[in-house]
């Protein structure tokens, strides 16, 4: 199974109550485990934004940086929860790869928004990003998917 963002899939997780479909997830339901850190951790959908504060994904992780609404409500806790849940099912399903949301504050592969809810990014991975990577479970965002791509995990999914 590959970990794919729930809100690449069309579900409506989204801070905002919305979603992300992405068009190479309209016809692929393969292989597809759904998962969203952030509502796994028991945050609900709409809620304001949230952003990483004073760090990336691993400093969150190693408790060095906090994750924020844009209310200032600290929700560190909920994203590191919904990481763990996300990693358990990983290992539960014996799952290799993720594509994640990109710029997402649990998701992000390349890029995070800075933490000032300026709309402006750096590079940086997201919290259940960095815990799936450290446990050996490489990452993609939806802009690194190509067919071949997608066959190369498929494909080395099927030898486990």
């Amino acid at each position: 199974m590959i970990l794919v963002s729930s809100c690449l899939l069309g579900q409506c997780t989204k801070y905002n109550g919305g979603h992300n479909l992405h068009p190479f997830f309209e016809k692929e339901r393969q292989h597809i485990l759904p998962v969203c850190p952030e509502t796994m951790g028991g945050l609900s959908a709409p809620r304001p934004p949230a952003e990483i504060i004073g760090g990336s994904g691993k400093d969150v992780i190693d408790g060095r940086a906090a994750i924020r609404l844009k209310t200032g409500e600290d929700v560190t806790g909920a994203f590191l929860e919904g990481a763990k849940r996300v990693l358990s099912l990983a290992q539960k399903h014996q799952a290799r790869f993720a594509v994640l949301k990109e710029s997402s504050p649990s998701c992000g592969a390349h890029t995070i928004y800075d933490g000032t809810f300026s709309g402006m990014k750096v590079p940086g991975e997201g919290a259940a990003t960095a815990l799936l990577r450290a446990h050996g479970i490489t990452v993609y965002s939806e802009k690194d998917i190509t067919e071949e791509l997608w066959q190369t995990m498929t494909e080395a999914e099927q030898e486990c």
